[in-house]
């Protein structure tokens, strides 16, 4: 049996239900958003997404230099919050890393 010729007939109820389907999985993709973006860390989860220690995210908090919720005495951050807050201080890159290099060898 030739796979490329097989049909199936659906019903105009099928059809919306795969509509509803479909819109349901492409929602968070057309509003910029993924599940793993609406993400909520507890103090572990965002060490380890961070790559630091718990020192230094209560070092951040204490300091409000990091985005935080506190609910009944716990420490959350947003996923979305902490990408937002990382991006603030991104460096950009020199167009001619080679001049530097001179400098710095001087």
């Amino acid at each position: 049996m030739n796979i490329e010729n097989i049909k199936i007939k659906l019903d105009p109820e099928d059809y919306k239900a795969i509509a509803r389907e479909v819109e349901r999985l492409m929602k968070p993709l057309l509003n910029g958003k993924s599940k793993s973006d609406d993400e909520i860390f507890d103090l572990k989860g965002v060490c380890n997404y961070l790559k630091v220690s718990y020192k230094w995210i209560y070092e951040r908090t204490h300091l409000k230099e990091i985005p935080y919720i506190k609910k009944g005495g716990k420490l959350m951050f947003r996923k979305l919050a902490i990408d937002k807050w990382l991006d603030l201080d991104n460096v950009s890159a020199v167009d001619t890393p080679v001049n530097i290099l001179k400098a710095i060898k001087r």
